[in-house]
């Protein structure tokens, strides 16, 4: 009975270290984060090739298995990396005969992480061009330069003799234009505002013209009726041109042969004018008075008798006074050239 309890209890610790060294393992395990990447193709990488972030190893290639038209590659990050969840993963080649290694960009800076079983798809991920893919592109450039293509008949032979021409003795012209471009590109840069802004008013002019494209279609066709027009009477128009030209000069050579008499006139209507503008008020007066006096002198004439008839109010003439206003007479006087008579020398 003794015995059959010791061999229990040494049952059961065995039983206890395999479980604890099994949840050693399994925490070992789960300290690891695994992501599945997927690439058109992984030439040279393998189980067990370097996964590194910034060139520093973070973990290891698990798997490659092929996938159809992919290839899937399962990744294994070491405990505490951290990876941005919009990562992406790329196959480097160091160089043409090492081992190539994966390498996820960009490293983590803070935000969302990466989380574990993550896939990132073959579209968000590179590979590099292939040797053999690069010799062959070389070939096809050179074939299609060559003389059996581009210069078959030595037309690129003379394009580069000709361009080296031109170009033979201009490298400081070339070189100040780059730097003269490279200036430009900064002030364009630090007007990138105003320029936008440019942009923008532009814009809203271009969506003004479509909102109103009738009235402009319209404005076109005004402006293409006018222009055929003028087009059709361009004879006419190009000799109504010819003779105001004519007519022009013959009024500068008449100014130009009359300049003394057209000087004296004008000084001569100048106490005219003077006096109409002194007088501007009883000349309006009598522009507003004259119909009426017209119509009284119609009415007073007598087509019967071919007379005149009126009657004079005789106590105006008794109050004294002028008969007519100084200032009127006086005006009168300078546009007929009379002088007026003086009211001393009238009583007299």
């Amino acid at each position: 009975m003794r015995r059959t309890r010791i061999t229990g209890i040494g049952a059961g610790l065995a039983l206890v270290a395999v479980v604890a060294a099994t949840g050693v393992s399994a925490l070992e395990e789960d300290g690891k984060t695994t992501v599945t990447a997927y690439f058109d193709r992984a030439t040279g990488v393998y189980a067990g090739s370097d996964l590194r972030i910034l060139g520093v190893k973070v973990g290891t290639v698990d798997s490659v298995e092929p996938r159809g038209n992919e290839v899937k590659v399962v990744l294994r990050l070491d405990r505490g990396i951290d990876v941005p969840k919009d990562a992406h993963a790329v196959v480097v080649a160091p160089s043409l005969v090492a081992d190539r290694y994966i390498q996820l960009a960009p490293a983590y800076d803070g935000g969302p992480r990466l989380a574990a079983g993550a896939v990132l798809p073959a579209a968000r991920n590179a590979t590099p061009v292939e040797v053999d893919e690069l010799y062959a592109s070389i070939t096809e450039l050179s074939t299609a330069l060559g003389p059996d293509g581009a210069n078959a008949n030595g037309a690129l032979a003379r394009l580069l003799e000709t361009g080296a021409k031109n170009l033979e003795g201009n490298g400081k012209a070339i070189g100040d234009s780059i730097e003269q471009f490279g200036k430009a590109t900064k002030t364009l840069d630090k007007s990138s505002g105003d320029l936008f802004d440019t942009l923008k008013y532009l814009q809203s002019f271009t969506t003004m013209l479509k909102e109103n494209d009738g009235n402009v279609r319209s404005a076109e066709q005004q402006l293409n009726t006018v222009t055929t027009f003028l087009a059709d009477d361009k004879k006419n128009l190009s000799a109504a041109l010819k003779e105001l030209g004519t007519a022009l000069g013959q009024v500068k050579t008449f100014i130009a042969k009359n300049r003394g008499s057209l000087k004296k006139n004008v000084e001569a209507l100048v106490p005219i004018t003077q006096a109409l503008v002194d007088q501007r008020a009883s000349l309006a007066e009598a522009m507003d008075t004259l119909p009426l006096a017209a119509g009284n002198v119609l009415n007073a004439y007598d087509p019967a008798h071919r007379t005149l008839n009126g009657r004079t109010n005789l106590n105006e003439l008794s109050m004294g006074g002028p008969l007519v206003e100084p200032g009127a007479a006086e005006a009168a006087g300078r546009l007929t050239g009379l002088a007026p008579v003086d009211a001393t020398r009238r009583k007299a």
